[in-house]
């Protein structure tokens, strides 16, 4: 079995007005995402997923460019079970064959953003293929799932003071959720009008629901800290991405200054980020993209890390189908997870995209039995709202 054919879209689905919501990435007025198709000499296809910006806050131009015209070609001929080596390959670029000798990694200096962005989506795709290949689903390529069920949170919680408490008990009326998170930080201008919304979102929910915010880094230090001293009796689960990933110092002194467990990662590219989030204890919630860390590949090293060091799992998941997915089989396969992050934003990236339905009930979501990631592409659809491609 070799591969045959690379094929990369910038997808672009409209959201309807009504359904659109602001933060501080801006109106969300699209789902964009890069989708790349692998499809091997004997047929087979395996779907992935890239990822470069939130919603419709960013271009994925260059990036289709990269998987179309850059590393697409690299891989003609390969044989798509050699996941690693494949990943290790485009990480090291040049000397990857010195790396694979010398037993460490030699990247490439642009490792980073659009290339793990890249490698993510390939890597994606090749852990489809695998499971189709062999006729079973990826979490049992992965090791088995510990069960057939895993608890969902709703993500979503954008409304004000006097509205936020509606908006996400509509939330748990719609999957029976036990867990919902909001949005705090710069949306709101100032730590202490964030502070009044999640008082309201608590007061609603009582104390059996868990309540976790979410400052998308917009936060400084002292910000983070002042919000943490406001919502102290709040019961929070977490306080995700408090300040800039750039400032894991800055991230470890508010996990050390409140008692409230500190989330990260969905802005971490790599183990390697993820290493210095457990060595410097900035964290207690990694939160790797695998559209975005590196794939199924490096969320499963990451998983390890968060077990290794005694920390907690739980991707970030708002995103397209073979990264949601992808997130699904990662979490069924390691001990360190806990929770699967549910968007309660508009997703036509997952619900219209593909011809399985996507639910959660009773707060908890099946994991997929069907080979590879376990969904099936409207291709039709892909390409309706294909802006790029080959």
């Amino acid at each position: 079995m070799r591969i045959r054919k690379v094929e990369a879209w910038w997808v672009r689905v409209p959201i309807e007005e009504r359904r659109q919501h602001r933060s501080d990435f801006g109106r969300t007025v699209t789902f964009d995402a890069a989708i790349v198709r692998i499809e091997t000499d004997d047929g087979i296809v395996g779907w992935g997923e890239g990822k470069n910006a939130a919603g419709s806050s960013g271009s994925y131009g260059a990036l289709v460019h990269l998987l179309n015209h850059e590393i697409g070609p690299r891989l003609i001929g390969r044989d798509p079970a050699d996941i690693s080596p494949i990943w290790e390959m485009l990480y090291n670029g040049v000397r990857h064959e010195m790396a694979a000798t010398a037993g460490h990694a030699m990247p490439e200096l642009a490792r980073r953003g659009l290339t793990v962005a890249a490698i993510s989506a390939v890597d994606i795709a090749l852990w489809d293929i695998l499971g189709k290949s062999l006729g079973q689903p990826v979490w049992r390529l992965l090791g088995g799932r510990k069960a057939e069920r895993l608890p969902a949170y709703a993500s979503g919680g954008w409304a004000d003071a006097d509205t936020i408490a509606d908006q996400l008990r509509g939330y748990i009326e719609a999957g029976g959720f036990k867990a919902v998170k909001m949005r705090v930080g710069a949306m709101d201008g100032t730590p202490h009008v964030s502070a009044e919304r999640v008082r309201a979102a608590r007061a609603a929910l009582g104390p059996d629901t868990d309540l976790m915010v979410d400052a998308h880094g917009t936060y400084t230090v002292a910000e983070a800290k002042r919000f943490c001293r406001l919502v102290a009796d709040c019961d929070l689960a977490w306080f995700e991405e408090p300040v800039i990933a750039d400032d894991k110092p800055g991230m470890a002194e508010v996990r050390a200054a409140s008692h409230i467990p500190i989330a990260a990662g969905e802005s971490e590219a790599t183990r390697f980020a993820f290493r210095d989030l457990a060595v410097l204890k900035a964290a207690d919630i990694l939160q790797p993209d695998p559209a975005f860390c590196g794939g199924i590949t490096e969320a499963m090293r990451i998983a390890a890390l968060a077990s290794a060091f005694n920390l907690r799992f739980a991707p970030h998941l708002w995103a397209g189908a073979p990264c949601f997915f992808s997130g699904l089989h990662v979490c069924a396969a390691s001990p360190a997870s806990f929770i699967i992050e549910f968007s309660l934003g508009a997703n036509p990236m997952i619900h219209d995209l593909i011809e399985e339905e996507v639910r959660v009930t009773d707060g908890m979501i099946a994991i997929p039995e069907k080979p590879g990631l376990g969904f099936t592409v409207r291709e039709d659809f892909l390409r309706a709202h294909a802006i790029g491609g080959p």
